[in-house]
């Protein structure tokens, strides 16, 4: 395959992955800031946009965090690279590019999406329609992701597709649990009480998980043992140890069919190791914020050592 296409491909679905979780980070920011108190708001979706990375741009644009800006630049804002509709048309440009690599169906599914979605955005979007809107992000991400599933051969074109998907995961899963560690928590002082409680069921449902923590967990619900389901566990699609678990099963059939081995592969299985030899205690004694740091930066390093290893330029 060229590299260019690969390059593609990979992209294509880190875009469609990152539209799902700006979504994601925004509702989460949008229901931890309906419990905060009135002159904590601002500081919530201050945080959101530091979580995101894109504060510099923000603020370049706008002079104070308040909820119809935020939402505003994390949904519509061409200016914002990360915005959902930024995210949803680069996705299309690259699907474009690499259209015969691609069903129809992934095609006709991204393509109906991008429509749907540029129509939804056309207008500024109340914090009253907010949940709506994000959910139809969601949902129209999920039609692509499974037109993928469902139609595309299990070949090269699937591993760097999925590859794409779990890089951006992988990032996103950490800026969330970062939100709370690093950013949202107000003090110490809450850890343990009410505010505290409604903010970890925020970020479970924010990556699709309550149902399945409650699950496996019954009523219980701790720091200690969110951060183990969300960061070790691998039964949980969206926990970083999964997400290495995914890119690393990518990169191996990539290495199979090519019959070549590259310096990302032994980047990938070092990030998998790490997960795979540390315990949730562990990880509280490093402290949970600078070891979301250092996931953070390995992913990404990753993600250019695959772009370099497979000529995403050329």
């Amino acid at each position: 395959m060229l590299g260019k296409t690969a390059g593609g491909l990979f992209w294509m679905f880190r875009y469609l992955e990152r539209a799902e979780n700006t979504a994601r980070l925004l509702e989460a920011g949008w229901r931890i800031a309906l419990t905060a108190a009135d002159d904590e708001g601002e500081n919530e979706w201050e945080s959101v946009i530091t979580t995101a990375g894109i504060k510099p741009g923000y603020e370049a644009r706008h002079d104070s965090y308040d909820a119809e800006n935020v939402i505003d630049y994390l949904l519509r804002d061409q200016g914002n690279p990360s915005s959902v509709m930024s995210c949803i048309a680069a996705a299309r440009s690259n699907g474009r590019l690499v259209r015969t690599a691609l069903s129809s169906e992934v095609w006709e599914a991204t393509n109906e999406t991008w429509m749907v979605l540029k129509k939804a955005l056309a207008r500024p979007v109340s914090e009253r329609q907010l949940h709506e809107t994000l959910m139809l992000v969601r949902n129209r991400s999920s039609m692509v992701r499974g037109a993928l599933h469902g139609t595309m051969l299990r070949n090269d074109i699937f591993s760097f597709s999925h590859i794409g998907t779990y890089v951006e995961r992988a990032d996103n899963t950490a800026r969330i649990l970062d939100v709370k560690y690093y950013v949202l928590l107000p003090s110490m002082a809450h850890v343990g009480g009410s505010i505290d409680n409604v903010q970890w069921d925020v970020i479970l449902r924010s990556v699709s998980a309550a149902r399945s923590y409650r699950w496996l967990n019954g009523g219980e619900m701790s720091p200690l043992s969110i951060a183990d389901f969300l960061i070790l566990d691998l039964r949980m699609p969206r926990s970083l140890a999964f997400c290495q678990l995914k890119i690393g099963e990518s990169l191996a059939r990539l290495e199979q069919n090519y019959g070549q081995r590259h310096p990302c592969h032994d980047l990938a299985r070092r990030n998998a190791e790490r997960l795979e030899e540390v315990t949730i205690e562990m990880i509280f004694d490093e402290g949970v914020h600078e070891f979301l740091r250092a996931c953070i930066n390995d992913n990404a390093t990753l993600a250019g050592q695959i772009q370099a290893d497979y000529r995403f330029n050329e």
